[in-house]
């Protein structure tokens, strides 16, 4: 009965041990970083059909950095975000998620958004995926 009780205090300090090492792993990992990204969303590009996608589709590649260009005088949504890459604008945030990002833009905050998903789709919504990150 003791040497039962005595090895399962060894595998729960084992566990400890373990939880321990990965804590210091991860902060050790990130203590030296210049910046720390958090994902705000993850969605679909809009508009893409009636912007320059077909022109670059060939160039474009996932983890390529988008640029987020903020539209506040933008007749038809006064919270629109355009999407660009490298110079060419691919289309937008969509509107039904556009408010948080228009938001972090307008109070200068620092994000970053990256190609997450390219698909051969006829379905322009389907076509290109992007994440948007606020960068600490």
């Amino acid at each position: 009965m003791r040497s039962a009780a005595i090895d399962a205090r060894r595998a729960g300090a084992g566990w400890l041990t373990r939880l321990l090492v990965f804590c210091w792993l991860l902060w050790s990992t990130y203590a030296d970083a210049e910046s720390v990204q958090i994902l705000v969303q993850d969605s679909p590009l809009a508009g893409s059909q009636y912007h320059a996608v077909a022109e670059v589709w060939p160039q474009l590649k996932v983890g390529d950095r988008l640029t987020l260009v903020r539209e506040a005088d933008n007749r038809h949504d006064r919270r629109a975000v355009r999407v660009d890459w490298n110079g060419h604008t691919l289309g937008y945030v969509p509107r039904a998620e556009n408010r948080a990002v228009a938001a972090a833009l307008d109070r200068g905050e620092r994000l970053e958004a990256r190609i997450t998903a390219l698909r051969d789709e006829r379905d322009p919504w389907r076509r290109i995926a992007f994440a948007v990150y606020l960068t600490l």
